[in-house]
């Protein structure tokens, strides 16, 4: 596996392109979840639609521990 920033997933913010690399992972929010150590109805409710008033972001901990999982690195721009 690759590591890849997540500024080359050129979006503007970190819950964006996590978003983003998690979509495109393929794997199920339990697969995910169960990997980085995260509920799966906290990645269902991270992953819902902007418009959907029970969408959550989430902790950067929880957001680097995700991106482990996915081989994606954190880090200020």
């Amino acid at each position: 596996m690759h590591f890849w920033r997540l500024a080359a997933l050129k979006t503007n913010t970190l819950s964006q392109a996590l978003r983003k690399a998690v979509k495109a992972s393929g794997l199920t929010h339990y697969q995910l979840g169960k990997q980085a150590g995260v509920a799966p109805s906290q990645l269902d409710r991270f992953m819902l639609p902007e418009s959907d008033p029970r969408r959550r972001d989430l902790r950067l901990e929880t957001a680097s521990r995700i991106a482990a999982v996915l081989h994606l690195t954190l880090r200020p721009e």
